[in-house]
């Protein structure tokens, strides 16, 4: 009944199945793709033309990591719901071209923080490769250096700390202090109604370090034994086999490569 954990890239099933969905995927239906359109802003390409393939096609491939494992339902931030989209509409031109095979997966979402903003820009999404490690916090993140984060944060020139999607530095902050302290919005707006953004930031950082703490203190002590952490990917590699292999094989039976 618990988590299966393996490396991805261990599992060659995975590109099978991608190649044969490539097969089903349309250019167009790619080329829609924002996360996509993102990328090749950013890299700033020079030479045109000269996108590489596996960013174009990287999709398929995570459509294949969802199929593969008839996957029911899929976790992800608003950003990624497109990519789930485009392998539910795969599954479901391999089901009507072929008959039923895979799940039809369904993007899994919280209404609250299902994208959480950049504390130095809180107008685009936080990342970890964000050229400013002041963009995000991580999970490993010590506790000067999350409330050195925090306290570097951007807010406005506003004074009242309300949730309000208007004043997106602030609102962004809020939403953190409302996933971690699973308070309702109307209580953390009365909690800190007479206090000031540097109250609230020294109060958010605390509320990060103690939450923090307990998943650092077993994160620290599960890094230093190699031999585990080996054994509990091998482990997951020969599970996922199991399931792999026999999804693929059905895919392969089906469309008439074995």
């Amino acid at each position: 009944g618990g988590s299966i954990l393996f490396v991805q890239s261990h599992r060659h099933e995975h590109t099978e199945l991608a190649w044969i969905l490539n097969t089903l995927t349309y250019m167009g239906e790619l080329e829609r793709m924002t996360q996509y359109k993102d990328k090749i802003k950013n890299l700033k390409l020079k030479i045109k033309n000269s996108t590489p393939v596996g960013l174009f096609d990287y999709p398929v491939l995570m459509a294949a990591d969802i199929l593969l494992y008839n996957t029911d339902l899929v976790p992800v931030g608003e950003d990624q719901v497109q990519h789930v989209e485009l392998a539910r509409d795969i599954a479901k031109r391999f089901n009507n071209r072929f008959g039923e095979t895979f799940h039809v997966p369904q993007p899994l979402l919280r209404k609250e923080g299902a994208r959480i903003m950049g504390l130095d820009d809180p107008t685009k999404k936080m990342s970890k490769s964000a050229s400013s490690e002041y963009n995000f916090i991580t999970l490993t993140d010590d506790a000067d250096t999350i409330r050195r984060k925090i306290s570097k944060a951007v807010t406005d020139s506003g004074k009242d700390i309300k949730f309000d999607p208007k004043h997106p530095g602030p609102f962004n902050l809020l939403t953190i202090y409302q996933l971690f302290s699973e308070m309702k919005p109307s209580e953390i707006e009365k909690k800190f109604s007479s206090k000031g953004y540097g109250d609230f930031k020294k109060a958010l950082a605390e509320l990060l370090i103690e939450k923090l703490s307990p998943i650092q203190k077993i994160y620290h002590k599960l890094i230093k034994d190699k031999r585990y952490l080996d054994k509990i990917y091998h482990d997951g590699s020969e599970q996922a086999e199991i399931i792999a292999k026999k999804t693929l094989k059905s895919v392969k039976e089906k469309i008439g490569l074995i």
